[in-house]
């Protein structure tokens, strides 16, 4: 995954505000970034199992949620961080049976740390996404 960060102004070397742009046509159009940091504080944008505008994993919301996991942790590590650094997860599932896979997926990508989570059903943008994730971080010395 190929990720653009561009410095937006008020950048300081003690507090970076930082943009992670991935290229999709929905950040333009919705005005979005794909991840933004300021100072130590990293948002992730909702993310879906997207790759060249399609949805990756079937019908298999576990395999999506892992997918879209990539994604997040992509966008975090061009940030300077890791999952290490997540205080909270968001999980959005499309279909309520679909809550222990995803879950399952969750809990084996954070088995080390873990977060403070929510998972709620939602109706998502795309019929094929059966799941999207969020993420919230806070960086450490190490990765200013």
């Amino acid at each position: 995954m190929a990720f653009e960060v561009k410095q937006l102004p008020g950048h300081t070397p003690d507090f970076p505000r930082l943009q992670v742009q991935s290229g999709t046509s929905w950040e333009g159009i919705a005005g979005f970034s794909r991840a933004l940091r300021l100072g130590d504080r990293v948002c992730i944008s909702g993310t879906t199992p997207t790759r060249q505008g399609r949805a990756v994993g079937g019908d298999d919301a576990g395999a999506q949620t892992t997918f879209a996991l990539d994604i997040a942790e992509a966008s975090l590590r061009a940030l300077g961080g890791s999952l290490a650094d997540v205080l909270r997860t968001r999980l959005y599932v499309r279909r309520l049976e679909d809550w222990e896979a995803v879950a399952r997926a969750h809990g084996q990508r954070f088995r080390e740390h873990h977060p403070a989570n929510t998972l709620v059903q939602a109706g998502l943008v795309g019929e094929e996404y059966l799941v999207e994730v969020e993420l919230e971080a806070l960086l450490g010395p190490r990765a200013a």
